[in-house]
């Protein structure tokens, strides 16, 4: 939706991740057709899925800065990797953050100087409700099916950011999911989740009523990136 009521935009890249729901492809497919232009997938090459960024690092995330390795080698190190292919262009970044993510927004811009950057769904107001809403009205596909399925992003399957609330709905919906990444903490010594004193909880020790997914925090790793590349600006080398 940010692409779309941005308007000219004439780069479109999608981060392909093996984790994310097989349906992502279809919506990717069906949002090429509804924009009439071809949209760049992007994979990374040295790290297919999350247990392999996982295993490399040695945990989840780093929880004193913040720091995943799934998200930052599987999205930002391969939109940095497309960023230096287009060094001689003045890039202008669309961005998919709504109303209420406005310090997501300024951290953006704070991190990523050499480019400009365009927040549309922030410019006109729009929540997350709106937007869906919008996308409804506008187009007669379906949104992908991780929020058909109610989950509120569309992150990977299993995502290492999730909640207790969230967790457990994985565990009905997607079993095997639930039971490899219960295995991979055991093996990497780390859990995922985390009690109100810090302590771990893991996957196999987590009550299958705690949580709630609709009221947990629950950060979203985007799917899609929209590009403008203002060509009559580029820089001759």
């Amino acid at each position: 939706m940010g692409g779309y009521l941005a308007g000219d935009v004439d780069e479109w890249i999608y981060i392909d991740i093996a984790d994310q729901h097989e349906d992502s492809m279809r919506f990717i497919h069906d949002c090429e057709k509804a924009i009439g232009k071809e949209i760049q997938v992007l994979r990374s090459n040295q790290y297919t899925c999350v247990e392999d960024c996982v295993r490399t690092f040695g945990g989840f995330r780093n929880y004193r800065n913040g720091f995943a390795p799934c998200t930052n080698w599987l999205k930002k190190r391969i939109r940095k990797q497309w960023e230096a292919e287009h060094h001689g262009y003045e890039l202008i970044y669309v961005w998919g953050f709504d109303l209420k993510e406005r310090d997501r927004a300024d951290r953006t811009v704070a991190e990523n100087p050499q480019a400009e950057h365009e927040f549309p769904l922030i410019e006109k107001n729009l929540s997350k409700k709106d937007v869906h809403g919008l996308f409804k009205r506008i187009f007669s596909f379906p949104r992908p099916q991780m929020y058909e399925m109610g989950y509120p992003n569309n992150n990977c399957v299993g995502c290492v950011k999730g909640g207790f609330g969230y967790w457990n709905r994985i565990r009905v919906d997607f079993p095997k999911t639930f039971q490899q990444r219960a295995a991979l903490e055991r093996e990497i010594g780390h859990s995922m989740l985390k009690d109100y004193k810090g302590n771990p909880v893991y996957l196999d020790e987590l009550e299958p009523d705690r949580g709630d997914m609709n009221t947990e925090v629950f950060p979203e790793c985007s799917i899609m990136c929209h590009l403008v590349l203002p060509r009559k600006k580029a820089q001759s080398e």
